[in-house]
């Protein structure tokens, strides 16, 4: 990576960590249809029991976040990878539904305090931020596509669910040993040596804490994230269930042996995975863009190719996938920006707060445009769910474009401290 020995442990560690979280985040669908056949339950009661999993993972990303300012990163990340296992671990023991219920309740707990200590870390640990935060989001993007494939070959092959979700907990475990030994300085690259404290943050102080972040830049931060969110959980969420009923996958002719098989789920696998090369790239600009520039442009790539969806879908195989792999370079080419911007606008000291914030607006309210989708596509169309996700788009855009001016207009760039990058 060209990284310097403790800019290197960081990266080891962190990525670790954050694909595991997604690794266990997008296997849990795969199971959902299992439990439907082994518990006599409806399909709306499942689906609240794994909605209950997957709200802490959002909105439990803020306590998280201050969590990591009073213990450190590194302690939370292990807690995360022991937590999150052990989840999986019940989850192989379960008899019930009910089990399965607080199994998936205590990995929402667990998952949710990596983001804001993993980026926490990063942040304030890593000399080549940029290059870190890329290769952080392609492992992300490698245990998204990774975790469904693994719960889904595992369970062909075992027919097994429970001793499928034990396997599936074995990389936390080795991730978390691994943790264990690591050795690095988490306060390497901030100038602030109280970045960690082992004083326990007060109401009063988180209240002060917070006034203090939004009423700077960050507050602009927030909701450039959160409608961010909306239109990645939307479209990430959705767009498997359009590529199925698309004209061009009932086209696609499979030889025998492979019926069953649903294209638009490979071209979805796709999709993530070309998203490491956009996080990749991403990543490396930040140290060469200045967070809202290209904040700005990506929103607005992302835009037009919400709006290119609604004609694409009524054409053939070729145009979708090229569609498809477009937006998955895209889609997680922005991330590597919002969370650079989030390092240059916040004081190290309350790094973990406000990664906490960051993802409680990515992943909690982010979530939103799960329910907006759902109604727009049973009462409406597909035109009109990637309009509204268009629309989300250029929000992000213009509410960027606003930040850079007025930050331009400030004179911000100009009172950058030298030695600094991007005004950390």
């Amino acid at each position: 990576m060209g990284l310097d020995t403790n800019d290197q442990a960081i990266a080891g560690f962190t990525m670790a960590g954050h694909s595991l979280v997604h690794w266990f985040e997008t296997s849990i669908p795969i199971f959902l249809v299992v439990w439907l056949a082994e518990f006599d339950v409806s399909v709306a009661l499942v689906g609240v029991i794994v909605a209950l999993g997957y709200a802490p993972f959002g909105l439990g990303a803020l306590p998280g976040g201050i969590l990591a300012d009073r213990f450190g990163p590194k302690r939370l990340i292990l807690l995360c990878l022991t937590g999150m296992s052990g989840a999986f671990l019940l989850l192989a023991l379960a008899t019930s539904i009910y089990t399965i219920a607080a199994g998936l309740i205590c990995w929402g707990i667990a998952a949710s305090v990596y983001h804001p200590a993993g980026l926490a870390l990063i942040s304030t640990g890593v000399d080549e931020r940029g290059t870190v935060f890329a290769w952080h989001g392609i492992a992300g993007n490698a245990g998204i596509a990774l975790g469904p494939f693994a719960a889904a070959t595992l369970l062909f092959v075992l027919d097994q669910w429970q001793l499928v979700a034990g396997l599936l907990a074995i990389p936390g475990l080795v991730a978390a040993l691994y943790g264990l030994q690591a050795d690095f300085d988490p306060t390497a690259a901030s100038d602030d040596a109280e970045v960690a404290s082992d004083d326990a943050l007060s109401l009063s102080e988180f209240v002060a804490n917070s006034r203090v972040l939004f009423a700077s830049a960050f507050a602009a931060v927030f909701v450039i994230v959160t409608f961010e969110g909306l239109f990645y959980r939307g479209m990430l969420t959705y767009l498997p269930e359009i590529l199925h009923g698309l004209p061009a996958m009932g086209d696609v002719t499979l030889s025998a042996g492979l019926e069953g098989i649903e294209p638009g789920d490979y071209i979805y696998v796709g999709l993530l995975v070309v998203g490491m090369a956009g996080q990749y790239a991403g990543g490396k600009l930040t140290d060469r863009v200045p967070a809202e520039r290209g904040l700005a442009a990506i929103f607005g790539v992302l835009c037009v190719l919400a709006i290119a969806f609604i004609p694409v879908t009524s054409m053939g195989l070729l145009p979708i996938i090229g569609l498809c792999a477009v937006l998955g370079f895209f889609l997680f080419a922005i991330q590597p920006f919002y969370q650079e911007a989030v390092a240059v606008h916040t004081p190290a000291d309350t790094r973990g707060l406000s990664y906490g914030y960051t993802y409680l607006g990515e992943f909690g309210l982010g979530a939103a445009s799960i329910a907006i989708g759902g109604f727009v596509l049973d009462g409406f169309s597909t035109a009109v769910f990637f309009a509204v996700l268009a629309t989300f788009a250029l929000t992000g855009m213009a509410l960027s474009a606003g930040l850079l001016v007025t930050l331009d207009r400030a004179g911000w760039w100009q009172t950058t401290p030298a030695g600094t990058k991007s005004g950390d």
